[in-house]
Order: structure tokens, then sequence, then C-alpha cells
């Protein structure tokens, strides 16, 4: 089962550029990059080269005679005679490229050479991508990948475009959902939240029309990564990595859920682990907000990298971590506030990671205010909470109505309730979050 993802039409305008370039897709393992390249390449070429470098080893010898076009495809073909190459109706696939990166130099060749169009992919590509970006600099086209945000997972459900829109449309124009819209909406984000956005996941859930295997199937994907970390993480203190990964629910469960290194080791020291965050980071595994230094614009320098909270970059991923209680409580009582709200947060923070914000939150050293998100639209800044409950925003009211943040004309508080505007706070749905991006730059 094929699921429609936001990557296809990207993929249809990169074949029709005139200035098409190498491609090369990275992000996190399992999110669908092979499945995706390979559904576009069957429906527009009549000839599909498919490398995968981890699981095919001896094609790492194409190489062996140098990096020409000329030189790769003789040596393609000598290994696997099968293969067909027509000069404009052939893609050339380098699987797993984490694994290879020195296929890289290539694509200098492949872009001046123009005959045959190549995409390269990979999970882990940010360990590597500093080689891998000295090879092809200027003679590729990068694109990150990342799973399912709530939009394909709608597509999945058979939600059509036109209904989609018509939820855009109840934003903009401030428009209060009914009834049976919010109970249909919240249904599917339910789903979406102990689901997480994994392909395979969800296709299981959309075929079977259960729940059955997901939490095994969420947990294996967990010891995948522990597994990458050990076979990938050369050089580094695999057992400091894991330990960061392993606290990221811990310290999701605190009300302060600024993550801390002291936590993790008594008496660790940030200089001692930082790599070990910019590893998983790059890696596309955690997703992390950086703590403003004030709540101003611009964003970019205007923050402290000494202070983060740390997401894990799928939900899913977070809902494996659950202990068995909460998982009850999670799945029998749909108690989505489990781990002091920190579920919400995550699915926040990855639903604003794929829309291509950066994240940011804010907490005055005294404790007296503090803010989850913020994003910008042109002209503003616009402070984002997120609530677990129905209650009262005491930090939010006081960033939007105090003179002393000039960059903030309105606030976003995302919850349970319907849509409403008071106070300059629009409070929106979470099945909405989604849509954030599209909202703000119509409300430019």
């Amino acid at each position: 089962m094929y699921l429609k993802r936001k990557i296809d039409v990207f993929l249809k305008e990169w074949k029709n550029s005139s200035e098409k370039m190498p491609l090369i897709i990275k992000g996190a393992r399992q999110i669908g990059k092979s499945e995706s390249i390979l559904h576009f390449a069957r429906a527009n070429y009549h000839n599909i080269v498919y490398i995968n470098f981890a699981t095919d080893h001896k094609y790492k010898a194409v190489t062996s005679d140098g990096y020409t076009p000329e030189n790769i495809v003789k040596n393609l073909s000598k290994i696997n005679p099968q293969f067909k190459f027509v000069p404009g109706d052939t893609l050339i696939i380098f699987d797993e490229l984490q694994d290879f990166p020195e296929i890289a130099t290539s694509l200098k060749f492949f872009k001046q050479d123009g005959r045959f169009d190549v995409i390269c992919s990979g999970s882990l590509l940010g360990i590597n991508y500093n080689r891998i970006e000295s090879n092809s600099v200027g003679y590729k086209q990068d694109y990150e990948m990342r799973s399912l945000d709530f939009e394909e997972f709608l597509w999945a459900n058979n939600v059509p475009d036109a209904q989609i829109g018509e939820m855009l449309s109840h934003v903009l124009e401030r428009r209060p959902f009914s009834e049976l819209e919010m109970e249909l909406y919240n249904n599917y984000f339910k789903d979406f939240c102990i689901l997480g956005g994994m392909p395979k996941i969800t296709a299981t859930f959309i075929e079977k029309k259960t729940f059955e295997n997901s939490l095994q199937l969420q947990r294996q994907l967990v010891k995948d990564y522990r597994e990458d970390v050990r076979k990938y993480a050369d050089g580094m203190d695999q057992s400091r990595i894991l330990n960061v990964f392993d606290h990221i629910p811990t310290q999701l469960a605190k009300e302060n859920k600024k993550f801390q290194i002291s936590k993790v080791v008594s008496g660790a020291r940030l200089k001692d682990y930082r790599g070990c965050v910019e590893w998983l980071n790059d890696a596309g595994i955690v997703n992390v907000c950086y703590r403003l230094s004030f709540p101003e614009l611009p964003l970019k320098g205007n923050y402290d990298d000494n202070k983060f909270k740390l997401y894990f970059c799928d939900t899913g991923l977070l809902v494996a971590s659950l202990e068995d209680e909460a998982q009850e409580d999670l799945r029998a009582n749909s108690n989505f506030g489990v781990y002091k709200g920190g579920l919400y947060e995550n699915i926040v923070a990855e639903a604003l990671k794929k829309q291509g914000y950066d994240l940011f939150y804010y907490k005055k050293d005294d404790s007296t205010l503090e803010e989850d998100f913020f994003v910008r639209t042109k002209t503003s800044l616009v402070p984002v909470e997120v609530k677990a409950c129905n209650g009262r925003s005491k930090s939010l009211r006081t960033l939007v109505e105090s003179s002393h943040y000039p960059d903030i004309k309105f606030g976003i508080k995302l919850g349970k309730a319907n849509i409403s505007f008071e106070n300059n706070i629009f409070t929106i749905p979470y099945f909405c979050s989604f849509l954030l991006k599209r909202v703000l730059r119509e409300m430019d």
C-alpha cells in the first residue's frame, strides 16, 4: 500500500526542471524515502537502476575506475548485465548513501554529462554530510524528508484536499468547527498521536483498521535507532549518545522540560555531551528547541545554545518509550496529558519542524514567564502555547499585552478548544497545528 506523500509533487517538479541536478534525499530511517523514490521512478521512467549500498556491498566497486558516468555505467552493467541505460529515460538510484558517501563525487560528472537522472538517498546523512558536501558542492540539490505529518495522515485516511482546504478556511475566517467536525478531526488526531508518522505503522493501521502490532513496530524502531548509534557513531562515545537518547522521555515528563545533562549522569557537563546532542540532531532522530535570550526578532542569533529542550523527531518514538502504566492510560483512557503535556509538546514541535520552522522557547530566569514555542511572520514574533488542558494562559497574555515585547502583536494557543479569537490570542485546535505556516502567511 503506497501512501501519498508531499515529496511526490516535489519529485515531479524536479524531473521537469530545466535546471535539474542530481538529487540527495536525506532523513531518518523508515520515513518512506526509498518507497517514495521507487514509486516516482516506476511512474516516470522505463529504466530504473536501483543500488542499495547497505545490502549490496559489491556495488561499492563501481568507482574503482573513476567517477565519470562512462566508468560507473560500465561497472554497473558488468556487475548486473540486466541494467539498461537509455539516455533521457533512465533513473539511477543510489540508496543508503551513508554507507558509501564516496559516490557523491560522481554527481558533478553526472550533472555535466546530463544523460541520466540521479537520486541519492539515505538515513543518518547528517553525520557524513560534510564529506558528501565537499564531494558534490554545487552539483546537487538537497531535499530533507520527514515522517508523515497530520495532513499526509489525513490523506492516508482518504480525507480529500477539498476537506483539508475547508479546515484552513475555518481557521482563516475564525469560524468555529461544528461539534461533528470537532469530533471527527479530534479522533483522527488521537489516532495520529498514538501511531506517529512512520509509513509502515500507518499503512498497517489503515489496512487492518486496528492498532494491532503498532506498539511492537514502534518499539522495534527504537531498537533500530539504538543499533544505528552503535553502527555509525564512529569515534564518539556511543554510550553517551544512547544515554541522551534514553533520557528524552524522562525529561519531557518533568514540569521543567529543559534538557539537563546533569540528570543524564550525575556530575556530567554539557561540553562533554554537546557532541552527542549534535549527533542525534544531525541524524534526524531528535528536534532541538533552543531557549531565546529574549523574545524579540530576529530569532537566529538570539538564543542560548547551552539551554535547550529535546523532542523526538516522531512522536511514535515517545509513545514507544512510555511505561506500561502510561501506555494503558493513553490507549484506554485517551489521556494525552501523560508526561505532563510532553506528548502534546512533542507533536507540536514535530508539526513545526515539518513546516520548516526552527524551534525556540523562552523562560525568564526567575521562572515568572515561560512560553513553549515561537515562530514568526515577516513583521511579527508569534508565541505559541501548547495547552494540555483548557487552563489560563498567563505567560501568553503577558507577552501579547506587555509593552516590553514590541515584536509580539498576537499569540496562538493550541489546545482541545474550538476556534476563537479574544484579546489578540488566537485559540486553535491541536489538529490544525499542521496549518500554522499557511495561516500565518495569509495573516501577513
